[in-house]
């Protein structure tokens, strides 16, 4: 990763000065996206690193969502990026500037060798973490960035047409812009405490009014922690004369909202049918 990291920079000041020699508009936006990719994976790294300590008097849930912070910082970056190039682009349909080809081929070409290694190295562990998977994006779009940046030279090379350069680089920022809509509303979901995309409240208090002795679950909060920890906090009610099992029925619940929707993390608060609260509300309180 620390290569990874190293190796981007350097590539980073070669193409923004091969941008500003050859005139390519479309080599110093591939430029600032490999910036960010050395940045993403350091902000990546450090969130990782982060994540992994335990809870304490601070933080009662623990750092995991270092992670998720970590992964909207790197994806709003992209989105920065993307409406810069944008606006960049525009400007050069307006006032065109001649472009050298063959120096934006070669720089273009080394830069997608290092964009694969960098995303090959990444890619195992973008699997199954957000945060990572932010900084793994960075490095695929700028592979196809480069891909698109080297057809450019290709094409001003070979026909002279200077116009594909602002309008390769229109298209890298629409690329960016699209992966980074792509992820970034699951990582905001997290940071507002939204329920996981793929469990539906209901069918979770469901299966706890299932258990016999159970009459009904109400004020429920049923939140992701981070991307892989999901907790449910909830009132349930007793029917008359099963109190003296309540521990046995709360058990009971826990087991089957763990076997059946994978929750470890639920707290249960349990009342007997003669004390119910006062107009519940069957989600939240």
């Amino acid at each position: 990763m620390a290569a990874a990291v190293g190796v981007n920079v350097l590539l980073t000041f070669a193409q923004i000065v091969g941008g500003l020699v050859s005139g390519s508009l479309a080599m110093i936006a591939d430029a600032l996206h490999n910036f960010s990719d050395a940045a993403s994976l350091l902000i990546a790294v450090w969130a990782r690193k982060v994540a992994r300590r335990p809870a304490d008097d601070d933080m009662t849930f623990g750092y995991g969502r270092a992670e998720v912070v970590a992964a909207l910082v790197n994806l709003t970056t992209l989105i920065v990026i993307g409406l810069y190039l944008v606006y960049e682009a525009v400007l050069r349909f307006f006032s065109p500037e001649p472009v050298t080809g063959w120096l934006v081929v070669v720089i273009a070409s080394v830069a997608l060798v290092v964009d694969l290694v960098t995303a090959w190295l990444t890619y195992k562990m973008a699997q199954d973490s957000v945060n990572i998977r932010a900084a793994f994006l960075h490095n695929l779009a700028d592979a196809l960035g480069s891909v698109a940046v080297i057809l450019a030279g290709t094409l001003i090379l070979l026909f002279g047409w200077t116009w594909v350069d602002p309008l390769v680089t229109l298209g890298i920022a629409a690329y960016i812009l699209w992966l980074a809509a792509s992820e970034i509303g699951s990582v905001i979901r997290i940071l507002m405490m939204g329920t996981p995309p793929r469990m539906a409240p209901e069918d979770v208090l469901k299966s706890a009014e299932g258990i016999v002795g159970v009459t009904e679950v109400h004020g429920a909060h049923l939140w992701q922690i981070d991307e892989k920890q999901t907790a449910l906090m909830a009132h349930v009610v007793i029917e008359s004369g099963a109190w003296s099992r309540a521990d046995a029925i709360k058990a009971q619940v826990k087991d089957v909202l763990r076997r059946d929707h994978g929750l470890v993390h639920v707290t249960l608060e349990m009342e007997c049918a003669a004390h119910v609260c006062v107009e519940p509300r069957r989600i939240g309180t």
